[in-house]
């Protein structure tokens, strides 16, 4: 009873009080505010509480001094009112599911809820407009619950708008007029706030440490609004972000320490990368439509206009707190590369108009140049770009590259530290581990496999005043590398120097070329004192790197280039360091084109490369014959066939002939078992071949079928590829000569069988090079009869019709062909990081190898060699008998061996402990 009578008495007081004046009120204020705060905390009434809230805030807050609001009325009022606002959201939230049009009770209810929570947003208005009235400088101290209580409210609130869909589960057009007003008023209050944070006033001077902690905490929680509004309102969004961005730089010097950057950061970056692929969808719906009307082109304006201004907030943000921004640097990173990802060249970019392109574009070159160039010199983001754990997704690696070429073109402008910052690996353990620029382009240059092959072409002015031309990014990266090797500094150079060399060394061959390049700019630019350092640096390298390695492959082509940048002093000194008349620098020679020498040199090189070349073919055909002397035989034939490739038609007749003898007889000891199975004499097969090539047309008839022979079978055993291209330009040669009648039967019915077998080969090296050497024996045989025989098939026909007409066998549309690309690069890029993880590997683990186990049988791999070489000679006799009848002597010699084999049957027994050599 007490309860009821005392809310008609709580009725009474309100309506009286709401009669009062403003003078009444005034004068009445120390006696009637205490007792309102105190009806207010009791009030257990939702709609007493509004009309308690609403007489407090219209009629007596005016009256209150200034610098009594915190203590005397919000420390008391705002603390329920925030508690009364989330029991009535908890409310309005848990019962919104049951909402439906035939529930008229529950509907009226969360109604009444609605409106209440409408009021209650008002009343917390007109605190906020009137303490914006009172002063034009406010001091947080004495507002200190205002803004918190109000931040809640409002997040709150934009929260409940925000998944409304989900909440009323359908039935939101029974109460979407309330929430429209409800998100308004919400939408008045923050606007309002602002306007009053906005005339906060912070002396660094005098200002209290919680007045800092109070303007943080509006800072971040306005943040935290921000992620909530920001597929809402565009342009309240953008204007939440304003208020963010103007209050950190006007308190600066205050709050600078404390404020959570990387959070704002990365809000910052999420709100940019958001309006930015929204300005894509749109315009990719433009073009998908076809139609640009001027509805669409209006929203595309605005969308870019809201993307210019979070990329200038983040350049302005950046400048102003850039030592606070360690934490941030992955994430400005990583907004570069997503951003450009989807602009050409880039394999992902959307199809767009290029002028929404161009417009989209130029909104973020803008921001973004200047970007970087603010951060050049802070190491956190020289280790953010160059870390040496850097994976990226397959679309962000060209963005790398170009950011690392973007970068590289700014740093001669910069002070030496900043060039050695980014041009040299991290040597402090405080430091995290990373690459050096340079490293950095050769790397990301690596992954771009796609972009290469399409190839991928990039906007560059050539010449200073002219206009722009498109260039592959080979061109791009390959120039602009260039231009900053031509400003380097020099106390840079060794890292220069190691870098390039490291490059060269890469199993990729598109990475080894560009190291070559830039290197052969590198000797051209400097001194012919440093070209020739850097000529007798590698040729002792190549000299001391063992056996047969892509890493030898690749620094002997350098070395071919660099010998023709070599002035002729320095050339005449390199023929004296490595004389051409010792067999020891040999392994040199046969990589160096004799092209880059002086007639008079060149000539003398030459003799003196062949005659030690067939000098060395002698001297292992006259000692016995053993599979580890090959290898210094197949450095003469290798060198021979330099001389040949490189003056052929400057070798005398008798010099021909020399080769031609040396040469000939290694022809006894290949057999196809032996070729098969041992890479030494397939290396030797795969020298022999192009030899004999040169001189096919000297070479006697019977070695020439022979060799036809030996293809043959060896082709169907599989051999390696390079054995396969050796194949092909032996057999392109044939096409300038006659085959003489004693050997047309056993020669031209395997010439088909060749080229048909290589024509289908699945590689399409192979089959490349098929076509090549099949066109060119077509084009110069006299057995013409021959030619259709190689074209078995429809298939391979059509094959070599397309590659003579140069179309392509299968049409393919340039979207397929990216599609295609994206897909060969996922596969490349996998391997990529197999081969990183591999030599991670290998480098972690690497140990001293432990001693090779004696083996018990010392001259084992020189008993296979030698049994090999006499299966294949006892194969070859078979074949000969097959083709013709066997000499009188033939079975007696076989009696002899099977007698010798007996012998050596004896020897091999275990209870044998020695053999009679005279036996």
């Amino acid at each position: 009873m007490s309860q009821d009578r005392a809310e008609p008495a709580t009725t009474v007081v309100l309506e009286e009080l709401a009669s009062w004046s403003e003078d009444l009120c005034r004068q009445e204020l120390p006696s009637v505010l205490p007792r309102l705060l105190s009806m207010y905390q009791c009030s257990d009434n939702w709609k007493d509480h509004i009309r308690v809230l609403k007489i407090l805030t219209e009629m007596f807050l005016p009256h209150i001094n200034y610098l009594a609001l915190e203590q005397s009325f919000f420390s008391q009022v705002l603390p329920k009112t925030v508690k009364l606002f989330d029991d009535m959201m908890y409310d309005l939230s848990g019962q919104a599911r049951e909402l439906s049009s035939q529930n008229l009770e529950l509907q009226a209810t969360l109604r009444n809820i609605l409106q209440s929570m409408v009021q209650l947003l008002g009343a917390l208005r007109g605190c906020v407009q009137h303490v914006c009235t009172l002063q034009e400088s406010i001091v947080l101290e004495n507002i200190h619950s205002l803004p918190s209580s109000v931040l809640r409210v409002i997040k709150s609130t934009f929260v409940h708008c925000k998944n409304s869909d989900s909440v009323y589960a359908g039935r939101l057009h029974l109460v979407s007029d309330l929430l429209q007003a409800l998100f308004k008023e919400a939408y008045s209050l923050q606007k309002h706030l602002m306007e009053l944070l906005d005339m906060v006033c912070m002396d660094a001077s005098v200002v209290e440490e919680d007045d800092t902690s109070d303007m943080v905490s509006v800072i971040h929680s306005v943040l935290d609004i921000c992620s909530v509004i920001s597929d809402m309102d565009q342009a309240f969004h953008a204007n939440t972000w304003k208020f963010i961005i103007k209050q950190s730089l006007k308190h600066q010097a205050v709050i600078k320490s404390q404020l959570k950057h990387k959070d704002i950061m990365a809000a910052l970056c999420e709100d940019i990368l958001f309006s930015f692929h929204s300005c894509l969808q749109l315009a990719e719906q433009m073009t998908q439509s076809g139609t640009q009307d001027s509805a669409d082109n209006k929203l595309f304006h605005k969308r870019v206009k809201l993307c210019r201004f979070f990329a200038n907030s983040l350049l302005h943000y950046t400048k102003e707190f850039l030592p606070f921004l360690s934490d941030s640097c992955c994430t400005l990173h990583e907004l570069y590369l997503q951003i450009h990802s989807k602009f050409p060249p880039s394999l992902y970019a959307p199809v767009i108009p290029k002028a929404q392109e161009k417009e989209i574009l130029s909104v973020f070159l803008v921001a973004l140049d200047p970007l970087i160039s603010q951060l050049l010199s802070f190491t956190p983001f020289v280790e953010a770009v160059l870390g040496d754990k850097l994976d990226l997704s397959s679309e962000l690696q060209l963005p790398q590259c170009l950011l690392l070429v973007n970068i590289m073109d700014k740093l001669p402008s910069q002070p030496e530290n900043v060039q050695s910052l980014w041009c040299e690996r991290s040597q402090y353990s405080e430091h995290k581990p990373r690459m050096s620029l340079l490293e950095a382009i050769f790397y990301s240059f690596e992954q771009c496999s796609g972009e290469l092959s399409l190839p991928a072409n990039l906007p560059e002015v050539t010449t200073k005043g002219q206009a722009e031309v498109a260039v592959t990014l080979y061109q791009y990266v390959c120039v602009h590398l260039c231009t900053f090797i031509a400003s380097f500094h020099p106390s840079l150079f060794p890292e220069l120097d190691v870098t390039l060399l490291n490059a060269v060394l890469n199993s990729g061959m598109i990475t080894s070329l560009l190291a070559m390049d830039t290197w052969c700019f590198l000797a051209r630019y400097g001194t012919a004192e440093l070209c020739a350092h850097h000529v007798f640096i590698i040729a002792h390298l190549i000299k001391s790197c063992p056996g047969e390695c892509y890493q030898l492959t690749n620094l002997s082509v350098l070395l071919r280039r660099l010998l023709f940048l070599m002035d002729t002093d320095h050339q005449m000194e390199f023929i004296q360091k490595f004389s051409p008349k010792e067999a020891e620098n040999l392994p040199l020679w046969q990589h160096i084109s004799f092209k880059a020498f002086s007639p008079e040199p060149k000539s003398q090189i030459a003799n003196e490369v062949t005659m030690v070349g067939i000098a060395q073919c002698k001297k292992w055909l006259s000692s016995r014959h053993t599979l580890g002397e090959l290898e210094s035989v197949n450095v003469a034939l290798s060198a021979l066939l330099t001389v040949c490739n490189s003056i052929s038609e400057a070798l005398e007749m008798g010099q021909q002939a020399g080769v031609l003898e040396a040469v000939s007889p290694l022809w006894t000891i290949l057999h196809v078992n032996q070729v098969s199975s041992q890479p030494y004499v397939q290396w030797t097969l795969s020298l022999l071949l192009p030899l004999l090539g040169f001189f096919v047309q000297a070479v006697e008839p019977q070695l020439i079928s022979q060799v036809v022979t030996l293809q043959t079978s060896l082709l169907k055993l599989d051999p390696p590829d390079y054995v396969r291209l050796a194949i092909l330009d032996f057999v392109s040669s044939l096409g300038r000569i006659f085959f003489p009648q004693a050997i047309q039967e056993k020669v031209l019915p395997s010439l088909p069988s060749i080229f048909t077998l290589l024509l289908t080969d699945k590689s399409w090296l192979i089959e490349q090079h098929t076509l090549e050497a099949f066109t060119d024996f077509a084009e110069g045989t006299n057995h013409e009869d021959i030619v259709p025989q190689c074209l078995n098939s429809e298939e391979t026909k059509n094959k070599v019709i397309c590659f003579l007409e140069k179309t392509r066998m299968v049409d393919e549309t340039a979207r397929a062909r990216v599609d295609r690309i994206k897909q060969e690069k996922r596969v490349l890029n996998g391997h990529f990081v197999k081969v990183k993880v591999e030599r991670e590997g290998c480098l972690s683990t690497l140990q001293p190898r432990a001693k090779r186990i004696r083996q018990e049988f010392p001259l084992e791999e020189e008993y296979r060699s030698t049994l090999q070489i006499a299966e294949g000679a006892l194969e070859a006799v078979q074949l000969l008998l097959q083709r013709s009848p066997a000499p009188g002597w033939l079975t007696v010699k076989l009696e002899e061996l099977q007698m010798k084999i007996n012998t050596l049957k004896s020897c091999a027994q275990p209870s044998a402990s020695s053999c009679n050599k005279n036996t």
